[in-house]
């Protein structure tokens, strides 16, 4: 195999000493020519096939020893195989980058319908993305274990646009809802942390009809995997629309939240509060401000939980045990931890 600046690239067997002289001569003739494909030269001891790419002159293969019919059969053959290799790699190379610009919304609407077709990715598709996230950030094992598990079909896609996160397109069925989402997220889940031994936290966006509509659902899961970080670390599947009221608190603007604290707490600082007290707190919210069944829970008296509820009303003003109040406390604590999220 020659390149067409007439150096070796790759042999097998050994070749004449004037098959150099033999290339040049070929590359003079096929600048003298306006149709590429096709192009070959047979004669007696050798062949010469021109492998175009894209109707460009690519290679030219060079086949010795071996009788004139024998020599033109195999290598139209050999010129239809690696041609097809060259699309196929091309092909490849040119989807991850159509889908890392759809990803990031950085094409025009009619360009992402005619590259679509030129690639044939089908337009109107069922999809949802799924950001995959390693704990440990070790992405390049994870991104090697999703292509082995989605890479290998027609429909799925996966790619990474940062070093943070694993992407995947993925097809859905039309009959397909979030329950069916929500199965294949902790699938990935299950079957990333087990082959790649890494802990991963999966986020998904809402589900989507068109192409032009993957960046949304991409948007979407990287919110889903943001809020997952601030208010439910310990999920490792995260819906974007299972997201409540954190999703909420995530879109307001820091300046709001500020206010918002400072009307709350006035002057006196979140990190004030004593871990046993908040974790006695949050416990009493989990069992809905039913305070036998937080003291049981906790293996502490009923006045000891009384004692450490009425703390937090003397540093806020907040009567926890009260709906109102609890809840207003509980919505300063997640507004609290967005800023802390937000400014590192």
């Amino acid at each position: 195999m020659w390149a067409m600046d007439g150096h070796r690239i790759v042999q097998a067997g050994t070749e004449s000493m004037n098959a150099g002289e033999r290339i040049q001569a070929f590359l003079e003739e096929i600048k003298k020519e306006e149709i590429f494909q096709g192009l070959e030269e047979i004669r007696t001891g050798y062949a010469l096939f021109l492998v175009c790419d894209e109707e460009k002159p690519a290679y030219i293969l060079n086949i010795e020893n071996m009788s004139g019919e024998k020599a033109e059969i195999v290598g139209r053959l050999g010129v239809k195989q690696m041609e097809g290799l060259i699309r196929a790699y091309k092909e490849k190379i040119d989807k991850n980058r159509f889908l890392q610009n759809l990803l990031l919304d950085n094409m025009l609407l009619v360009d992402v319908y005619n590259q679509a077709k030129k690639l044939h990715i089908e337009n109107d598709q069922k999809r949802v993305v799924y950001l995959v996230e390693a704990r440990a950030k070790d992405n390049q094992m994870l991104l090697e274990t999703m292509k082995g598990m989605y890479a290998s079909g027609m429909k799925d896609f996966v790619t990474a646009v940062d070093e943070g996160s694993v992407i995947l397109v993925k097809a859905l069925e039309e009959t397909d809802g979030y329950r069916e989402v929500f199965e294949s997220a902790k699938s990935i889940a299950d079957t990333v942390s087990a082959e790649a031994m890494v802990n991963i936290r999966v986020s998904y966006g809402t589900m989507i009809h068109e192409l032009k509509d993957v960046s949304k659902s991409y948007k979407e899961a990287g919110m889903a995997l943001d809020v997952g970080r601030i208010f439910y670390p310990d999920r490792n599947i995260l819906a974007y629309n299972e997201l409540g009221i954190g999703r909420l608190i995530h879109q307001l603007p820091l300046s709001l939240c500020e206010m918002f604290l400072k009307e709350v707490f006035g002057d006196r600082d979140v990190s004030e509060f004593e871990e046993e007290t908040l974790s006695t707190v949050y416990k009493f919210f989990e069992n809905n401000l039913n305070i036998s069944e937080t003291a049981r829970q906790l293996y502490i008296h009923r006045n000891t939980l009384v004692y450490r509820l009425e703390k937090i009303q003397k540093l806020t003003g907040l009567d926890v045990r009260v709906f109102e109040d609890a809840l207003t406390f509980k919505i300063a604590m997640m507004v609290s931890e967005h800023m802390k999220f937000m400014n590192q």
